[in-house]
């Protein structure tokens, strides 16, 4: 019997990388296109729809982060140093 090439299924494609930065733009755009407050009722659902997916998605991507800094920073003994990150100071301000 033939195999039919229709109904075999497409070879799945690879996601692209998550990339944070544009996400975040993505998402600021989204925000500020619903704040206008002039778009459709179901163009607005959608909207919100993909914004709390790039909102999930950011999120996981920090949380990530922070594991892997957690990772970087931990002391030999296994148990992980936790320190407060401050930016330098300008040196306008001493």
């Amino acid at each position: 019997m033939a195999r039919n090439k229709a109904a075999d299924p497409a070879p799945a494609a690879t996601p692209a990388p998550f990339d944070f930065e544009q996400s975040m733009a993505e998402l600021e755009a989204v925000v500020a296109r619903l704040e206008q407050g002039e778009v459709p009722l179901e163009e607005a659902l959608a909207a919100f729809e993909r914004g709390v997916a790039l909102t999930r998605a950011c999120q996981q991507a920090l949380t990530q982060a922070e594991q892997k800094v957690e990772v970087l920073t931990s002391r030999g003994d296994g148990a992980a140093t936790l320190a407060p990150f401050d930016e330098p100071a300008d040196d306008d301000e001493r």
